[in-house]
């Protein structure tokens, strides 16, 4: 089932996500839709509290080295926790289903290890790097009640408060 999924200036999009507890049919439900969601709307990752669920979840899909997003890709990611496995970091434009419409570049880890849990509650570790390792620290931003806008630097955020308020005029 498709969900609607919140945008900026929701102010739900700020919540601290809960920890998951219960690895049941609900959650399952919620992964499912949470997927059919994110590829409705071609995007590489949701995080539960942009379908207005705030817990401790997010997917990512990232594109193959064909260009495809396959299913068996997909990382179902709970309770999530992440170290840093260098001080390097990448800069990549980002863009985010909950902020539509705009992209900036953003510093992150270019390596991280990642310990979660999955849809069954099993103990799961995941050394990323590149465009992953991005993708993993922007879905789980969201768990913490933070967006990618905030970020960016100042003068590039005037930017983009000055042209959200003028999208959000013309509407």
């Amino acid at each position: 089932m498709l969900r609607k999924i919140i945008t900026y200036p929701n102010k739900r999009l700020f919540l601290k996500s809960q920890a998951v507890e219960r690895f049941d049919s609900a959650l399952h439900t919620l992964l499912d839709d949470m997927y059919e969601t994110m590829r409705a709307s071609s995007g590489v990752g949701l995080a539960a509290i942009q379908v207005d669920v705030p817990l401790r979840v997010f997917i990512v899909n990232i594109l193959n080295e064909d260009k495809e997003q396959k299913k068996e890709d997909l990382i179902e990611v709970i309770n999530p926790h992440i170290t840093p496995l260098s001080e390097e970091l990448i800069l990549g434009t980002e863009g985010c289903l909950s902020v539509p419409d705009f992209f900036e570049e953003v510093e992150r880890h270019a390596r991280i290890l990642l310990r979660y849990q999955d849809r069954f509650g099993a103990e799961k570790e995941l050394q990323a790097e590149g465009f992953l390792a991005v993708a993993l620290q922007h879905e789980n931003d969201h768990l913490n009640g933070h967006l990618f806008i905030e970020k960016i630097p100042f003068l590039k955020r005037q930017r983009f408060d000055k042209e959200f308020k003028k999208a959000k005029k013309a509407r």
